[in-house]
């Protein structure tokens, strides 16, 4: 079998896992796609840990722009888009992604391999020890851009939505958890928007890249990963309502450590 055919094959299998994750908890992609991917890309592609992290986290970001529409839509239909708290952090969003895909670009492969790593260990802790808690104030249009221009800038290093980040923020600053949600989920098509944007025109004139690539976006991986994951997102929703999810997340949680791990100790 071609190497192109095993990578689109095993994103289309990758695809069902981040969809039904999606769908049950809420978290996004990109903390299972970046290292799965990675892998593949390495084995099946040639690609070396210095140049396959930024087209894994790009490629990342990228599926989210599919998913994400349907997300921010949804939450819109629901009410949950609070103009002027979109709007302020939604700027510092743009900013923030566009930032942190050129950093993410310009850094070297194993530096961002421990980057990304240690920032999913934080998220991992945050999902198994963390709890939704408000401060005794509300936030200005200054701190809502500056929490977003935070969060897009690690989102877009690390190829997440930023719900995970974003989220606690919000609610941080007194936000109705409805709206925070809302919030994150059209945020998280920001992200990814900006974000991508920034990967393929800081990928454009990269050698070395493998064949069908947009810059550092490998679009078979896009294709496979957003054509099953749509459809799962779905029954993925509908397994949460059945589910103990907090049992769930944090067995989710105890394997991004052990991911974490293994991308320390090396990724080949």
């Amino acid at each position: 079998m071609e190497p192109l055919t095993i990578i689109f094959v095993s994103c289309l299998a990758l695809g069902v896992i981040v969809g039904l994750l999606a769908g049950m908890l809420g978290i996004g992609g990109g903390l299972i796609i970046v290292p799965v991917l990675s892998y593949l890309l390495i084995h099946f592609a040639g690609m070396t840990v210095e140049t396959v992290m930024p087209v894994a986290i790009a490629t990342s970001l990228s599926t989210i722009i599919f998913t994400g529409m349907s997300s921010a839509f949804a939450h819109y239909r629901l009410g949950n888009i609070h103009k002027p708290t979109v709007l302020y952090t939604g700027l510092g969003i743009a900013i923030g992604a566009i930032l942190g895909a050129q950093i993410a670009s310009h850094i070297s492969g194993a530096l961002l391999k421990d980057i990304f790593a240690v920032l999913v260990i934080i998220i991992a802790a945050q999902m198994i020890f963390g709890k939704q808690k408000a401060s005794g104030s509300e936030a200005s249009p200054w701190v809502l851009s500056c929490v977003g221009s935070g969060t897009g800038l690690i989102s877009a290093l690390m190829g997440i939505g930023g719900g995970a980040l974003l989220v606690p923020a919000l609610v941080w600053f007194r936000i109705n958890i409805r709206l925070a949600i809302g919030c994150a989920a059209f945020c998280g098509l920001l992200i990814a928007i900006f974000g991508t944007a920034s990967f393929v025109a800081a990928g454009w004139q990269q050698t070395g890249m493998p064949q069908w690539s947009l810059g550092y976006v490998y679009l078979p991986a896009t294709a496979g990963i957003v054509t099953t994951s749509i459809f799962t997102a779905g029954i993925g929703a509908k397994l949460g309502q059945r589910v103990n999810t907090r049992v769930l997340k944090a067995m989710l949680a105890c394997l991004l450590v052990l991911v974490s791990i293994k991308m320390f100790v090396g990724i080949n």
